[in-house]
């Protein structure tokens, strides 16, 4: 037998710390190494990206849409506003809005109209108007003031009854001036309406009587006819009838009062003049200290009305 024979094989393991002795390389390397862990079939569930090898690089991303462009504050107000979103709400607010402005017009044209003669007036014409008013004013307090003095009179009067007396009287004189059954004396105005067209009719003579009486006027006489309180005009023909009696053109007016008011109440604009210049008549007004008024009215006692006084 040769020498090969004669010597068993030593074990693997002796032959592995034999290599291991030497360079290092064989079996030793591969024992210190973890064992390789073979690599998992791909799953049905794993997507193309799972599926893709860790070395594979990427693709690059697509590129993303550029954002859209910031508003101005500007433009947000104008998409905010328009196009407009009416509610139900909004509707009938604006519905009642639209109907409180119309209310408001209609109110200032009216007013407007009825202020239309003052506002084309001259200013020397205003400020007559405020003194009329003015002396309107006044003429109240002085009345206010004298029934208070007589009140005092009487109050303080040592014979109230003789004093009772001379008011009586004095108020008699004056309520039979305003009642036509005595005659009448003092300072006012005279004024002549010439009539040659025929266009003066009722309504404006007794428009210049109601004047006078709200300017002051304390007796007044048109055509020999005494005005009182219950005085009527009516349309006559080419005349005018006052209570009954029919007086022609011209006519003409006499008038107990205060002439600085008198004669401005009847020439503020729009007034009596104005008007009766319209109808194309003629109008004269004459100032006078002593003005009479001698036109009388039967005394006529009322068939219903008594005196309530005890």
């Amino acid at each position: 037998m040769s020498d090969h024979d004669e010597k068993p094989d030593k074990p693997a393991e002796e032959r592995g710390d034999a290599r291991d002795d030497g360079s290092g390389s064989g079996n030793g390397l591969r024992k210190e190494l973890p064992q390789e862990v073979p690599a998992a079939a791909p799953t049905a569930e794993e997507t193309p990206e799972e599926r893709r090898p860790a070395a594979e690089p990427q693709r690059a991303s697509e590129p993303k849409p550029d954002p859209e462009p910031r508003l101005t504050g500007r433009q947000r107000l104008v998409q905010g506003v328009w196009p407009p979103r009416v509610t139900r709400a909004q509707l009938i607010v604006a519905v009642l809005l639209f109907g409180l402005g119309f209310g408001l017009a209609v109110q200032v044209a009216s007013n407007s109209d009825s202020d239309s003669a003052l506002r084309g007036a001259r200013q020397e014409d205003l400020v007559r108007i405020l003194d009329e008013l003015d002396d309107r004013t006044q003429r109240l307090e002085d009345e206010k003031q004298g029934l208070e003095k007589q009140r005092d009179e009487l109050e303080n009067s040592s014979d109230q009854a003789e004093e009772a007396r001379k008011q009586t009287i004095e108020k008699e004189r004056q309520l039979g001036i305003l009642a036509g059954t005595v005659a009448a004396q003092g300072p006012g105005i005279t004024m002549t309406i010439q009539d040659t067209k025929g266009t003066v009719e009722a309504d404006m003579l007794l428009d210049a009587i109601q004047e006078l009486r709200a300017a002051g006027a304390e007796a007044i006489q048109v055509n020999g006819v005494r005005v009182v309180a219950s005085t009527y005009l009516t349309d006559s023909g080419k005349g005018v009838g006052v209570d009954g009696n029919k007086i022609n053109a011209p006519y003409r007016f006499k008038v107990i009062g205060k002439s600085q008011d008198l004669e401005p109440a009847l020439n503020i604009p729009g007034g009596v003049v104005q008007t009766l210049e319209k109808e194309q008549a003629t109008v004269t007004i004459e100032r006078s200290t002593d003005i009479v008024v001698d036109a009388l009215r039967a005394a006529k006692r009322p068939d219903y009305a008594r005196s309530s006084s005890q």
